[in-house]
C-alpha cells in the first residue's frame, strides 16, 4: 500500500502529470471497489443457495482438489446443538443452534470464524416437544433478505431480527398462534421471504402461512390443505401468468396462490406418511422435480391448464433402484438430476431429468446419506458418516471424483441416531461445513 501511495505523490511543478495519476488513482479505485463488489456478491443467502436450487452464485474455484487439498481458513466450536445450515451475506455468516435452556440465531464473521452477535428467539426443544432419537436442536437455515434475518426454530417460532445487531423485530409461535403442530422431528424448513411476505407451512387447517415481515401479522392462510407439515422448504414459482408457492409434505406437492393462499395444484406420488424432506426443483416455467425417500421414489411434474385449473401430472415416476432421496437434496446441471439415494443401500446417482433414467450409481461405504452442492462446474458431495466432501465433476457416464477432504474433527455432542446432516455452503470461494457445534472454512479459490 505505501508503494502505491509514492506512486500517486503530486509533483507541485507538472500539474499535467498530477491530473494524469489522478485519473489513473480514480480508476484504481474504481476497479478495486468493482473486483471487491464482485467478490462479495459471490453470497449463499439462504437454504440452497441464492435461487434455493443448490447452486452457488458465480465464483472462481479450485476445479480440482488431487494436487492441492483446500486449506482450513479457520473454525468455530460454539455454533451450539443442531442441524442448521448456513448462510452467508457481506462477510457474515448465519446459522442457528441451541444450549439446554434456548435457541439462538447466531450471526459469526465469514472471513475469521469470530461471533459477531448471539440472539434468543425460542425456548430449546425437547424431547416431550418431538422425537430427539436423532438429535435435538434447530434444523432451519436463517433466510437473509435485505437489513433483516428471518429463523424457524425446531419448535415452531418465527422470529425476524436485525442482521447488523440481532436485534428481535417480532415473533411468532406457529402453536400457539397459528394452531400448528410440532412435526414429528421438528419444524424444519427455510423461510422463503418474498416481497413483504415471510412464507412459512404450520401445518393443519392453516396449512401454509404468509405473514409480514415488517409485522409478523397473518396476511393470508393457504385454503384447501388440510395436512401435517413436514420438512420441505417452499419454493416460488409461475406458470400462465399465475405465480404459486410449491411445497411438499406427506400429502405430496400441493401449490398455492401466491396473492391469496388458495390450493391451485396437487400431485401425492412423491409424498410419503414419514418424512417427506427434499426442497421441489422447479424447472422452466411449467415442470417441477421433486424426490423423497421411504418408498416415494422420484417425479417430473408437468403444469398444465384445464377448464380454469392447473393440473399438475406425473411425467414418469420412478420409486424402484431410482433417486429416493433422504434430506440431502439433489441439484440439476445440464439435465441431469445429481444426488443421494437411499435405494440400493445408500448410493450417489445420477439421473436423466426428462426420462428417470438411471445413469450411474456409486457407493461410498460407511455413509447412509449425503448433501449436495453445485459450483463453478462441480459438484460438492458431503457424506453424512465419514464427514467427507468429495469434489465431483459432473458426468452422464460416470462417478468422476477430483479429491477429497475431510472434517479435521468431528463433534463431541452425542448426536443420538444422527449423523452429520447440515448441507454445505459455498460461498466468497470459501467451502463452509458444520457438524453440530462445529463450522469449518476451507479456501477452494482457483
Amino acid at each position: 500500500m505505501n508503494s502505491t501511495l509514492r506512486l500517486y505523490d503530486s509533483d507541485p511543478a507538472n500539474p499535467q502529470r498530477n491530473a494524469a495519476l489522478w485519473c489513473v488513482a480514480l480508476f484504481f479505485a474504481l476497479t478495486t471497489s468493482a473486483l471487491t463488489f464482485d467478490v462479495m456478491a459471490a453470497d449463499w443467502p439462504q437454504w440452497r443457495g441464492p435461487l434455493r436450487d443448490g447452486h452457488a452464485a458465480d465464483q472462481s474455484l479450485a476445479p480440482s482438489w488431487e494436487k492441492r487439498s483446500p486449506g482450513l481458513k479457520w473454525e468455530a466450536a460454539n455454533a451450539g446443538v443442531g442441524y442448521s445450515s448456513m448462510s452467508v451475506v457481506d462477510g457474515r455468516l448465519y446459522t442457528m443452534g441451541a444450549d439446554e435452556q434456548h435457541c439462538y440465531a447466531i450471526c459469526f464473521d465469514s472471513r475469521n470464524g469470530k461471533l459477531i452477535w448471539k440472539t434468543r428467539v425460542a425456548r430449546a426443544g425437547t424431547g416431550s416437544d418431538y422425537s430427539r432419537g436423532w438429535g435435538l436442536g434447530p434444523r432451519s437455515t436463517p433466510t437473509i433478505d435485505g437489513n433483516q434475518a428471518f429463523v424457524l426454530s425446531d419448535v415452531g417460532v418465527v422470529a425476524a431480527l436485525n442482521r447488523e445487531n440481532g436485534e428481535l423485530q417480532w415473533k411468532v409461535d406457529l402453536v400457539a398462534d397459528h394452531g400448528g403442530s410440532i412435526p414429528k422431528w421438528g419444524y424444519s424448513e427455510s423461510v422463503l421471504i418474498d416481497g413483504q411476505r415471510v412464507v412459512v407451512t404450520a401445518g393443519g387447517e392453516k396449512f401454509m402461512l404468509a405473514l409480514d415481515r415488517e409485522t409478523g401479522e397473518l396476511v393470508w392462510n393457504s385454503e384447501g390443505v388440510d395436512a401435517n407439515a413436514h420438512y420441505a422448504s417452499t419454493m416460488k414459482g409461475s406458470f400462465d401468468g399465475t405465480d404459486y408457492y410449491v411445497t411438499a409434505a406427506g400429502v405430496g406437492v400441493v401449490g398455492f396462490d401466491c396473492e391469496t393462499g388458495e390450493e391451485l395444484f396437487e400431485n401425492t406420488v412423491t409424498g410419503n406418511g414419514t418424512a417427506t424432506i427434499p426442497t421441489p426443483l422447479l424447472i422452466g416455467d411449467d415442470r417441477i422435480y421433486h424426490t423423497s425417500a421411504y418408498g416415494a421414489g422420484n417425479a417430473l411434474l408437468q403444469l398444465s391448464r384445464s377448464d380454469g385449473k392447473i393440473l399438475a401430472d406425473a411425467v414418469y415416476h420412478e420409486s424402484r433402484k431410482s433417486m429416493e432421496n433422504h434430506h440431502g437434496g439433489v441439484v440439476l446441471v445440464d439435465g441431469t438430476i445429481y444426488g443421494f439415494t437411499r435405494a440400493n443401500g445408500g448410493m450417489w446417482m445420477a439421473q436423466d431429468l426428462m426420462s428417470g433414467e438411471t445413469l450411474w450409481q456409486e457407493k461410498i461405504r460407511g455413509n447412509k446419506s449425503g448433501s449436495i452442492a453445485y459450483a463453478d462446474g462441480r459438484l460438492y458431495c458431503y457424506n453424512d458418516g465419514d464427514g467427507s466432501v468429495i469434489l465431483v465433476e459432473p458426468s452422464r457416464q460416470e462417478w468422476k471424483p477430483l479429491g477429497q477432504i475431510r472434517l479435521p474433527r468431528e463433534t463431541e455432542i452425542p448426536r443420538d441416531r444422527g449423523a452429520i446432516w447440515a448441507h454445505p455452503v459455498i460461498a466468497d470461494q470459501t467451502l463452509f461445513l458444520r457438524d453440530q457445534d462445529l463450522i469449518f472454512a476451507f479456501d477452494i479459490a482457483g
